[in-house]
C-alpha cells in the first residue's frame, strides 16, 4: 500500500512539474538548458584533462564527475520545446527544431553514452574508461557538429 502511494505521488508530481514547465517562458527554458549544458561542460572538463594526461588521474573524482554527467544528460533536452529558438542568446541552430527527431536521438544517445561512462568510472580502470569517454565525447560532438553554432 504504501509503494502505491508513494508511486501516486511522485506521478502526481511529475505531472505537476511537466505541466509548470510547459507553460514556461521561453528564456526560462533557453536559461534552464544552458544552465544543465554549463553543468555538464564543467564535470566534462577535468574528466578529458584526467583521460589525457594532463590531470592526475583520480578515480573517486572521475567517478564522481561522471556521475553528475550522468544524472542531467537527460535535461537540457527539455529546454527544447516549441517556441524556445527565440527569446534569449542561443548557439541552438534552427536545425535543432527543423530536424527535431533527430536531435532528439542525438540528445538520447549522449544520455545513453554518460550513463555508461558513469558505470564504467566505477570500476576505476582507466583504459575501459578512456574508451567510453571517447564514446560519449563524440556524441556530444555530434550534435555540436550539427545543432550548435560556434
Amino acid at each position: 500500500m504504501v509503494k502505491i502511494a508513494a508511486a501516486a505521488i511522485v506521478a502526481t508530481a511529475t505531472l505537476a512539474a511537466s505541466t509548470a514547465f510547459a507553460q514556461a517562458k521561453p528564456e526560462d527554458a533557453i536559461a534552464y538548458r544552458q544552465g544543465a549544458f554549463k553543468v555538464i561542460g564543467w564535470n566534462f572538463g577535468p574528466m578529458a584533462g584526467m583521460v589525457q594526461g594532463r590531470i592526475p588521474y583520480d578515480k573517486d573524482g572521475f567517478a564522481k564527475r561522471a556521475a553528475n554527467v550522468a544524472a542531467v544528460a537527460a535535461m537540457p533536452l527539455e529546454g527544447f520545446g516549441p517556441g524556445t529558438d527565440a527569446g534569449a542568446p542561443t548557439k541552438a541552430k534552427p536545425e535543432v527544431w527543423s530536424k527535431a527527431d533527430d536531435f532528439k536521438a542525438k540528445m538520447m544517445k549522449m544520455n545513453e553514452e554518460a550513463t555508461k561512462l558513469a558505470a564504467i568510472a566505477k570500476t576505476g580502470s582507466l583504459d575501459d574508461i578512456k574508451k567510453q569517454f571517447g564514446a560519449t565525447g563524440a556524441t556530444c560532438k555530434a550534435c555540436h557538429d550539427d545543432y550548435r553554432n560556434k
